[in-house]
């Protein structure tokens, strides 16, 4: 498993590589389908309960 600041390094890392090679909306999709990729993960770790965000 990786840390923290490594899970960091590579996001950054592949943000900056999308934002210099593929412009402003390439960096913009790599940080959403980044976000959603962290929700399904944190989901499926057991390490975010949606069932009570839903029961509003």
């Amino acid at each position: 498993m990786m840390n923290a600041g490594t899970t960091g390094l590579v996001a950054g890392m592949a943000l900056g590589f999308a934002g210099y090679f593929g412009g402003f909306w390439a960096f913009l999709l790599v940080l959403v389908l980044g976000a959603a990729g962290l929700i399904v993960g944190l989901v499926v770790q057991g390490d975010l309960d949606v069932r009570t965000r839903r029961q509003r």
